[in-house]
């Protein structure tokens, strides 16, 4: 927690890096949470410019230190890189630059492309590949019109309602549609399991980011809290809908009554 950040630091600073200097265990998430608070406790116009209150800090480094800096993510240095050319050598070097697995709660979340390495990665990449081809998508677009439609068509019940114009909250409404569009495409006549996942998912995600904020506290994420212990259930529950899901969709396609791709 001391030694080794402060070793990292140097090698940094000789390199010719700019950053914070760092703070025994919290590193820069108090700041940067702090930072977070302030700007979104401040009403915004449609017109102002959205990063200062979505990323305050970073954007402070970067007028601070310029186009590459570290700052801190706990006792890891983390570099923000803005260079394409860099940023390109990071993409395409997957066994040189290793992911930081900093947040064991995270992986509940976010396991998959996102959390993989080398030869594991390589092989996900792969098989999730197919999925993105053009004439799939194609195949995909009577679903997304369907959910689009289903939004306007509620939109259009609000303003006859009241019968004048309304003003309306599009941001909930277009989670929605997300998730009804990836449940009709990706799970099928399990549409309704589909959207639990996502219920599951959205509960998830704010408990984690409730734990984030107490990520510095080494082994937190191991105590059995009441939110830890909600979290491990989400996230088993999301397991058991999922593999629920494949298993009846390859009897179904056993039976002939699926299609095999």
């Amino acid at each position: 927690v001391w030694l080794k950040p402060k070793m990292l630091e140097s090698y940094l600073r000789r390199q010719g890096l700019a950053g914070t200097p760092y703070t025994p265990l919290v590193g820069d998430l108090k700041k940067n949470f702090s930072m977070r608070a302030e700007a979104r406790s401040k009403p915004i116009n449609l017109t102002d410019d959205i990063t200062p209150r979505i990323v305050p800090y970073p954007l402070q480094m970067l007028k601070t230190h310029g186009r590459t800096f570290f700052t801190w993510f706990g006792p890891m240095p983390t570099i923000t890189i803005m260079d394409p050319e860099q940023i390109k050598e990071v993409f395409n070097k997957v066994y040189d630059f290793q992911k930081a697995h900093t947040f064991p709660l995270g992986r509940l979340i976010a396991a998959g492309l996102v959390s993989y390495d080398g030869d594991k990665w390589t092989k996900h990449r792969r098989i999730i590949n197919p999925a993105f081809h053009l004439e799939k998508i194609k195949n995909m677009v009577p679903a997304f019109h369907q959910s689009c439609s289903e939004i306007v068509g509620e939109w259009d019940k609000l303003v006859t309602d009241k019968q004048s114009s309304c003003e309306v909250d599009i941001w909930p409404w277009l989670v929605s549609m997300t998730a009804d569009v990836i449940s009709r495409t990706a799970f099928g006549s399990s549409y309704k399991e589909g959207q639990r996942i996502f219920e599951l998912q959205a509960e998830l995600a704010q408990l984690i980011i409730q734990a984030f904020r107490k990520a510095f506290i080494p082994g937190y994420s191991y105590l059995p809290t009441k939110s830890n212990r909600r979290m491990k259930a989400a996230a088993r529950e999301i397991q058991v809908i999922l593999r629920g899901i494949v298993n009846k969709r390859l009897r179904a396609r056993e039976a002939g009554e699926a299609p095999s791709d």
